[in-house]
């Protein structure tokens, strides 16, 4: 079985729920619960393919801080390596409030923390060497390694023999391709969501999206298309096709849901399943994070997902 890296974002979720409305200044308005998660796209991927019985090594950066040595536990007790995580003294670790409506959707507050200050240097390339996998995710929230840092890493890990794959986050500074662009010829995967990936190729439907990508040298591309499914693209053909979402009647938290379709990707990839199985995978992966609260806490063992995938075969 293959060994996944996970390089990108760490950040502390705290949890705000249901929010029915927002206080006026002053004001105070009880809610139900507030409660503390691991969050981050990469971090998330690092936990979840633990979970589903991947060797996952995490490799990004916290703070010496409350929230830091929060999450460096949770990675080690869900039994990924750490041996690529930095602690830094000088920022703190970076940070989400999230406020939860009553139907699951969810909203929030960030501070990017020492994700802003992660750069290549912080990169130990002796645990990249020991991967077949390497996942980047968390960019346009990596300020110093996002752009040309993240193409000198990717190129490196080509060089090196890896597979590699790349999922962003939303770009609230519009810089999108600018940023991107000059790392499309390294990415063998690109995972984006479909706002996000309107923004990139500035284009609105997955065929048109996906041609752009093409165009700008990335191998596979994959848009996660939220309650509509998956959309695949695969190398060398013109063409893509959309994979139908595991309906859930309640979701409880869509927070992680995307990074949760990543993982199961890198999970059935892993386990040198057809690229169709992988999105199957990834689909019903993405559905279990919305069945509980926090980014990682819904997903199961990949045989209980593979169960799960296997009793909707016969509706």
């Amino acid at each position: 079985m293959k060994k996944v890296a996970s390089v990108g974002i760490l950040v502390a979720d705290v949890i705000v729920e249901p929010v029915i409305k927002y206080p006026e200044k002053g004001i105070l308005e009880p809610v139900n619960s507030i409660t503390v998660h691991n969050g981050g796209n990469a971090m998330t991927a690092a936990i979840n393919l633990s979970k589903l019985g991947v060797e996952s090594s995490m490799i990004g950066m916290v703070g010496d801080d409350m929230f830091g040595t929060f999450l460096k536990n949770k990675l080690e007790e869900s039994g990924a390596d750490t041996r690529g995580l930095k602690i830094s003294t000088d920022e703190q670790t970076s940070a989400s409030v999230l406020m939860i409506d009553k139907s699951g959707e969810r909203s929030f507050f960030h501070t990017r923390g020492v994700n802003a200050v992660f750069s290549e240097k912080d990169i130990d390339y002796n645990i990249i060497e020991e991967c077949d996998a390497v996942f980047v995710t968390g960019t346009f929230l990596m300020d110093r390694f996002d752009g040309e840092e993240t193409m000198k890493f990717l190129r490196k890990c080509k060089e090196m023999g890896k597979t590699t794959f790349l999922d962003v986050c939303w770009d609230a500074t519009g810089r999108w391709g600018k940023l991107l662009d000059m790392s499309m010829p390294y990415i063998d995967y690109l995972m984006p969501s479909i706002d996000e990936a309107v923004c990139i190729a500035e284009k609105d439907s997955p065929e048109e999206i996906a041609d752009v990508f093409v165009s700008k040298g990335a191998k596979n591309v994959i848009i996660k298309l939220g309650s509509k499914g998956s959309y695949l693209r695969k190398e060398g053909e013109t063409s893509g096709c959309i994979f139908q979402p595991y309906y859930i009647e309640n979701p409880v938290d869509t927070t992680g849901a995307g990074d949760s379709f990543c993982s199961g990707f890198l999970a059935a990839f892993a386990r040198g399943e057809s690229l169709e199985n992988c999105m199957i995978f990834a689909n019903a992966t993405g559905a279990h994070c919305v069945m509980a609260k926090g980014a990682t806490t819904g997903i199961k063992t990949y045989e209980e997902i593979l169960e799960f995938i296997n009793d909707r075969k016969e509706i």
